[in-house]
């Protein structure tokens, strides 16, 4: 083969490598919100390494992990000889997550929460995007409306119109159905979710709980969290925290793995056929 022509090959590729490499950015900036850290908490009951509830929680969380790739919620009993060596666990993502961000927001939780509750019986942890939670004492299928987690943004003074559109938002959240609910009106966005182990009523009652307590407690604040043990209810307003909106919480976890990985295998390929070609130029004059 002509040199020039070869020449004309590898500029080719070279560009298109360009190009590939320029979009590095594209696949890699996106930032994830998901995993952001919002509460955990831990039991008191310690249990003993290499003991039969640690095995039989290692397995639960395996459970966890697996169930996340295709499901949004789920719960598990893993049974022990005794009932303080049964380890009962469950997963919730948020509604409006791929299943993709669902599954790797459970593996991230599952990854914090060993170190958060070293070799505690029960340990919980609400992620962003996710929230699991597991125990060797009975809590599935139980209603409870114990606070966990309240918090308000500065107040912006009475503001009317605004307050009138975020209780409208929560009214919304409210009247809404489903486990998952979510709305806005102009700059205000809100949302609301119960654990999927509880029954519609109970879910009903508990979010009306939350979001009462919310705007009590938070009155003209700029945001509002307000997290018990079985649901929560979260609002917002432009410029404070987005916790409503979901395109914030868009991720490209492992993003950057990827590209590197896609941009050492063209490489290899482009040297694989630079190298071809150069044989095939030897052969040919060898041949001659």
């Amino acid at each position: 083969m002509p040199m020039a022509k070869l020449r004309n090959i590898i500029k080719t590729l070279s560009f298109f490598f360009f190009l590939l490499a320029a979009t590095a950015p594209s696949l890699s900036s996106a930032t994830s919100a998901i995993d952001t850290f919002v509460f955990g908490g831990c039991s008191q009951q310690k249990f003993s390494p290499a003991s039969a509830y640690e095995s039989n929680l290692n397995s639960l969380l395996t459970s966890l992990v697996n169930s996340a790739t295709y499901s949004s919620y789920n719960n598990f009993t893993i049974m022990g000889s005794s009932s303080t060596d049964t380890a009962r666990g469950l997963f919730q993502c948020r509604g409006d997550l791929s299943m993709p961000d669902c599954a790797t927001c459970v593996v991230r939780a599952v990854s914090q929460v060993g170190p958060l509750c070293p070799f505690t019986c029960g340990g919980a942890l609400q992620l962003a995007g996710c929230y699991i939670k597991y125990d060797n004492i009975s809590f599935l299928g139980q209603e409870d409306k114990t606070v966990v987690l309240k918090k308000c943004g500065p107040s912006e003074g009475y503001n009317t119109d605004g307050i009138s559109r975020r209780d409208a938002v929560l009214t919304e959240l409210v009247n809404g159905g489903g486990y998952f609910r979510a709305g806005g009106s102009g700059d205000v966005q809100g949302m609301g979710q119960c654990v999927g182990d509880l029954t519609v009523s109970e879910c009903q009652d508990c979010l009306g709980t939350a979001i009462g307590r919310l705007k009590n407690d938070c009155g003209t604040a700029v945001f509002g969290d307000m997290f018990l043990a079985k649901c929560y209810a979260r609002y917002s307003t432009d410029g404070a925290q987005h916790y409503a909106k979901s395109h914030s919480y868009k991720t490209n976890y492992g993003g950057e793995r990827t590209f590197a990985v896609i941009i050492g295998l063209l490489a290899t390929v482009v040297l694989l056929i630079i190298f071809l070609l150069f044989l095939r130029g030897v052969c040919s004059r060898g041949g001659k």
